[in-house]
């Protein structure tokens, strides 16, 4: 068991296969589970229904992109009065003076004509668009380089985005963490919070 306070960040981190993403996935309603979610005090009957925007909002770790401008791809049809908002926090804007026709770029089939970070910043600019109350973010370091994603973090806590749960291993997002759940073989090791790690 474990509790996310409002406007916290809590990361959870734990060798590989340890089940971080399954974690997350079970949370959003993407992997069964035997378990209960409240949001608010209040019992979630059905996790994939409920975590959806606006109440929250998931970065996978292997984005999925269309064939599509990067504007359209971040967008999916929604209002884009919040596009250079989200450009300007996803570490985003000083990537599209290198490209030809900036937001309107189209990105190539499943994002290929961006690198791999770049396809993750555009999923975490998707994902923030519609200000979720819960992020959650499942191992942005997987595709950005180490100044980028600590640019990236510094940006998203800033600015008060969210309640967020990020997987991640790398120290310095481990250090922003307001609390830190540990996984071994599938099962919570230890909660550690910032005033006692």
């Amino acid at each position: 068991d474990f509790d996310v306070p409002a406007g916290s960040f809590t990361v959870v981190t734990g060798g590989v296969g340890s089940g971080k993403s399954t974690l997350l996935r079970a949370l959003i309603g993407l992997e069964p589970s035997t378990g209960s979610i409240e949001w608010n005090g209040e019992t979630v009957s059905d996790a994939g229904a409920w975590f959806v925007p606006p109440n929250a909002a998931h970065v996978a770790q292997i984005p999925r992109l269309f064939s599509e401008t990067l504007a359209e791809n971040i967008a999916l049809g929604r209002d884009q009065s919040r596009l250079e908002a989200v450009l300007e926090q996803t570490t985003l804007t000083q990537d599209l003076a290198e490209m030809p026709d900036g937001t309107a770029t189209t990105v190539g089939s499943r994002g290929l004509r961006l690198s791999g970070g770049q396809a993750q910043r555009v999923a975490t600019a998707r994902s923030l668009l519609t200000q979720p109350e819960l992020l959650i973010v499942d191992d942005l370091s997987s595709a950005l380089d180490v100044a980028t994603e600590s640019d990236l973090w510094s940006r998203l806590r800033d600015e008060g985005t969210s309640t967020v749960i990020a997987v991640s291993h790398r120290q310095f997002v481990i250090d922003q963490a307001d609390q830190l759940i540990t996984l071994e073989g599938g099962r919570i090791a230890s909660i550690t919070t910032r005033s006692t790690r």
